[in-house]
């Protein structure tokens, strides 16, 4: 035989009330101590699971944003090495200023015999770097006993000095003990042998004794190898400004490109080309201070270098203004990932944050809840306490 116990309707109804409250109790402080409103797909699924791909896209995002500051500092070692180079090409264009402006010959080797015109002929020669061609006569001496008589005629070697200065532009030949001596301010080369045998020379080849007549500027020469050193410089530089191990200014490093993310699918991205900015891509020539045809020594060869290092100056400009471009986009999608990824947290603690104010309130109010209805189950058993009076 079974036994149960019997409640009145108002005292099951206080009971059950109760339990209701401690129910909502216990919610209400599990809120209060994680600080989520739905901590489990129990919860409220659409909420949960919405709040899990959002902070899974923020996350990815975030994985991100390394490589997208590694490729900042990357754009910016290239453009510092950029910045470094161009001091470096400008020290150059300063040497080619000091060595145009420098006028400080001193012959080299021995000058030949010159003599009298003996025939008519043209002469060759180059003055710092230009061709002159210089036209003699033939030299018939004055005869003032013959019948009839005749006066002198033609180019003597003293006539061939002078049109030799006029086409150097200055006094620079000259007779010293009968051989042709050359000294001044211009670099004077033959390499025509007809004039090298007019000029004296023994030997009419015009390989060996070209340089029997070639100046050398010692100031330049100098100048020359110190702008060599400069472009040993350059070199070295494009290959130290590298980051994380690219280097976008190199032509030797084969990570002479970059690659930047910027979504989780990498759907979005930018690549970032190199340049070659050693001397070599620069188109900057060293000088071969060894050879005295090459070295730094004409006007025209060092104008031809200052114009080499004028377009390598716009090289410089051009790329830098490229990467200067590209380091904005990618500054720019840094600060816009940040902001992403602070707008999907917002959105997916708006799903499942709990607000600890209204939770308070609510632990306010269910304590409160909770002694009424202690005090209602109370008086519902009051009746049953009369009973027992009576029995008393």
């Amino acid at each position: 035989m079974s036994s149960s116990i019997t409640l009145s309707a108002a005292s099951r109804q206080n009971l059950l009330s109760l339990q209701d409250t401690a129910s909502l109790t216990s919610t209400t402080q599990n809120r209060l101590a994680t600080g989520k409103k739905v901590s489990s797909a129990l919860d409220n699924p659409v909420n949960f699971f919405t709040s899990q791909a959002l902070d899974s896209r923020a996350g990815d995002l975030n994985g991100l944003l390394d490589g997208i500051s590694n490729g900042i500092q990357t754009i910016q070692a290239a453009n510092q090495g950029i910045t470094s180079i161009q001091k470096l090409v400008d020290q150059a264009k300063s040497i080619t200023s000091q060595a145009l402006a420098s006028k400080s010959y001193t012959t080299v080797g021995a000058g030949g015999t010159i003599a009298d015109a003996a025939a008519d002929a043209t002469l060759k020669i180059k003055v710092d770097g230009l061709d002159k061609s210089i036209s003699i006569k033939k030299y018939t001496a004055a005869a003032p006993t013959a019948t009839p008589p005749t006066l002198a005629s033609g180019d003597d070697k003293d006539a061939i000095i002078d049109k030799l200065n006029d086409a150097a532009g200055s006094k620079v030949f000259s007779l010293d003990s009968g051989k042709l001596a050359v000294s001044g301010n211009a670099k004077i080369e033959v390499t025509d042998s007809d004039t090298l045998t007019a000029l004296g020379f023994t030997a009419n080849t015009a390989g060996t004794n070209a340089k029997e007549l070639t100046v050398e500027d010692k100031n330049r020469t100098s100048l020359a190898k110190q702008f060599n050193s400069l472009l040993s410089q350059i070199d070295q530089l494009a290959k130290d400004a590298s980051y994380n191990g690219v280097n976008l200014i190199s032509s030797g490093d084969k990570a002479n490109k970059l690659h930047i993310a910027f979504n989780e699918n990498n759907s979005s991205s930018l690549d970032v080309s190199g340049s070659d900015l050693t001397s070599g891509g620069l188109k900057l020539d060293a000088i071969d201070a060894s050879d005295l045809t090459k070295a730094f020594q004409s006007d025209t060869d060092i104008s031809t270098t200052a114009s080499q290092l004028t377009t390598a100056s716009s090289t410089l400009r051009s790329q830098a203004s490229t990467f200067g471009s590209n380091l904005s986009v990618v500054q720019n999608r840094q600060d816009f990932s940040k902001q992403l990824i602070n707008v999907l947290g917002v959105g997916s603690a708006n799903l499942t944050n709990a607000d600890l104010n209204e939770e308070a309130a609510n632990s306010q109010a269910l304590s409160t809840r909770q002694s009424l209805g202690i005090s209602a189950l109370s008086l519902a058993n009051q009746a049953q306490q009369g009973v027992l009076q009576l029995l008393r």
